[in-house]
């Protein structure tokens, strides 16, 4: 018999069919797009920058300021290494967690490495070089940004299990501030950019299809959860 708290159970109708339908379609195409892109940069252009990559870099170069170059680099900073690849998305686990949420943290977790694990795969594959008027020191591969896949995947997976207009916001906000400081850095393409951009919000789509109704329903169970607590401190006070 199937437990009548179980998160599917406790989903909207609409979850479950989200669960069948376009998300998959959609996220599949997202990160077919991205690969497109990278065929386009990479086979049509011989790896080299398109005009609106060296147009873009231009302007960037042409208005650096010192006022620009800290929020950059904190974003360099936020968003790699050890702390954006590691920390960052384990705190953030651990606080979806504590939240009684393991459906959502499980489905973050995964988006992140997947994503990940993906952009690492592209890089190999694409081998694109990077811009040369770099203001700090990278790794291999220039398509697609590791820093902007990770802030898109975030940006997703977060509007998904927190489905707030201001969550939305602020990881979309999040996201573009991250694509603008890569190529100011000069770390980055503006196509790889986009090209991670595209990634991380696809991957985020295409593994939220499968569990769509169980975090729907896992959401709708900690809702109730929270104002029975609530109902009964009132009783008691």
């Amino acid at each position: 018999m199937t437990n009548p708290k179980s998160p599917e159970r406790a989903a909207d109708p609409a979850a479950r069919r989200i669960s069948r339908r376009w998300p998959v379609i959609s996220g599949i195409a997202a990160v077919a797009l991205a690969a497109l892109l990278g065929l386009v940069v990479v086979v049509r252009a011989n790896g080299l920058a398109l005009e609106v990559d060296t147009e873009w870099m231009g302007e960037v170069i042409e208005h650096r300021s010192p006022i620009w170059e800290v929020p950059s680099l904190f974003m360099n900073a936020l968003g790699g290494g050890l702390f954006g690849v590691l920390i960052v998305p384990i705190v953030i686990t651990v606080v979806i967690v504590f939240i009684k949420r393991p459906w959502a943290a499980g489905y973050y977790l995964v988006a992140t490495v997947v994503s990940a694990g993906a952009v690492q795969v592209l890089k190999q594959v694409f081998g694109r070089a990077r811009p040369e008027d770099m203001l700090v020191t990278s790794d291999f591969g220039s398509f697609p940004s590791g820093h902007v896949a990770n802030a898109a995947t975030m940006a997703v997976c977060l509007a998904i299990i927190f489905p707030r207009l201001w969550v939305a916001l602020a990881g979309a906000a999040y996201t573009i501030v991250m694509l603008l400081s890569r190529t100011y850095l000069g770390v980055h393409w503006l196509t790889d950019t986009i090209g991670g951009l595209l990634i991380g919000a696809g991957v985020a789509i295409v593994l939220w299809a499968p569990v769509a109704a169980k975090l729907d329903g896992e959401r709708a169970l900690a809702a109730r959860l929270r104002l029975e607590r609530d109902r009964k401190k009132a009783a008691q006070s």
